[in-house]
C-alpha cells in the first residue's frame, strides 16, 4: 500500500473502503514556513515605510499562519519519531488496564 493511504473497514464487517489520510511530510510543512515567513518580511517592510491597515491585519494573519505551521510541524516530527497519538494512547490505557488486572 502507498505512503499516506490507510485502508480501514467502515460500516458492514464485508465492507472495505479505503480512508485517505491527508498527512503532509515535513519538507513540505517547511516550504510553507518559508514562504509564509517571506511573506511577512514584505508586508514588515510595507509597514516600516508607514502604517497600512491592510497590510497590519494581513501580518496578524501571516504570524496566526506561521504559528499554526510550526504546531504542525512539530506534532508530524513527533508523529514520525513516535507515532500516531492516538495509538500511543489506547496502548498505554491498554497497558494500564493489564498492570491493573495483574
Amino acid at each position: 500500500m502507498k505512503s499516506g493511504v490507510f485502508a480501514g473497514m467502515l460500516g458492514r464487517s464485508d465492507t472495505f473502503y479505503p480512508v485517505m489520510t491527508t498527512t503532509r511530510t515535513l519538507d513540505e510543512i517547511r516550504l510553507e514556513i518559508e514562504r509564509a515567513t517571506d511573506r511577512r518580511a514584505e508586508l514588515l517592510h510595507v509597514l516600516a515605510e508607514g502604517h497600512d491597515a491592510a497590510a497590519a491585519a494581513e501580518h496578524a494573519e501571516v504570524e496566526e499562519t506561521i504559528a499554526g505551521l510550526w504546531n504542525e510541524y512539530r506534532e508530524a516530527r513527533v508523529r514520525g519519531r513516535f507515532g500516531d497519538r492516538d495509538v500511543i494512547i489506547k496502548r498505554a490505557r491498554l497497558e494500564d488496564r493489564l498492570d491493573r488486572a495483574a
